[in-house]
């Protein structure tokens, strides 16, 4: 994992915990203009010091504003809002508007990335049917003009052992579009599942770090969260052991469906 991931927290304790977490070793920020805290949390991630260039920023466009216009209103406003001269990745946060509205917002973020406002884009809780209408407009926009339709680099969705989503993995994986897994931990609702408690008990771990881990070694850029410090310095504590084959297949549900959050990505 090239960089440890950490999702925002409230608006009130964002710059607090976000300060934490870069002192404890994380360098990736997930927030969102949902979120409300883009401020605060771009200004614990810079508190310490660490060069910008060893940092890495998400904001997203929310789902009310998933058009053209409001799109490129969106990154303008978390320019402003955070104060850094870019925002490392921006991602569209639902599939929601329509396609046209889905489209829009992704022509928006692409000249947000020629104009060096955004380095890398992106797409949140996106479905299949909804990946491929955006290959299909980037293979026409490629024709158009080379760059034009702009590189999927992220799709971020909620990927946990109850649900592992294979059919989206196998899409990206075949593309190279990173999965960014949200809600790793499942809220804290499989905490006491007999095989999670095993496993910890097996590698002197606690049940969070075992799905911490089993994330990363899906392949998955996990993205847990915590306003507890001493939860955030626990999440990170998960690069002296490994699963082995054996412990994965015990973690392996299948086609099991059982998301603890919402899930756009069965949105039209």
């Amino acid at each position: 994992m090239r960089f440890q991931s950490w999702v925002m927290a409230p608006a009130n304790v964002a710059e607090d915990v976000t300060d934490h977490a870069i002192k404890t070793g994380y360098r990736h920020i997930d927030s969102a203009t949902v979120y409300r805290n883009e401020g605060p949390s771009a200004s614990g991630m810079l508190k310490r010091g660490i060069p910008r260039s060893e940092l890495f920023f998400t904001s997203k466009v929310p789902p009310k504003s998933v058009n053209y216009k409001d799109a490129k209103a969106c990154v303008e406003e978390s320019l402003r809002k955070t104060g850094l001269d870019f925002i490392d990745l921006y991602l569209i946060h639902a599939p929601y508007g329509g396609r046209d509205g889905r489209l829009g917002a992704w022509r928006a973020l692409t000249e947000a990335v020629e104009e060096g406002k955004v380095r890398s884009i992106g797409v949140s809780n996106y479905g299949v049917h909804h990946l491929q209408e955006l290959e299909e407009y980037q293979e026409i926009a490629e024709d158009e003009r080379k760059g034009k339709g702009g590189i999927l680099s992220v799709n971020q969705v909620e990927l946990h052992p109850w649900l592992a989503r294979s059919d989206i993995v196998q899409w990206c994986e075949n593309r190279g579009v990173l999965l960014e897994a949200y809600s790793p931990l499942v809220r804290a609702q499989r905490m006491n599942d007999t095989r999670l408690l095993s496993l910890a008990k097996k590698h002197n771990k606690t049940p969070a770090q075992i799905l911490v881990r089993w994330s990363l070694q899906k392949g998955f850029v996990p993205l847990p969260k915590s306003v507890t410090h001493a939860r955030i310095e626990e999440n990170a504590d998960v690069f002296d052991f490994a699963l082995d084959a054996e412990d994965m297949r015990s973690l392996d549900m299948g086609d099991s469906y059982k998301p603890c959050a919402w899930d756009p990505t069965k949105n039209e």
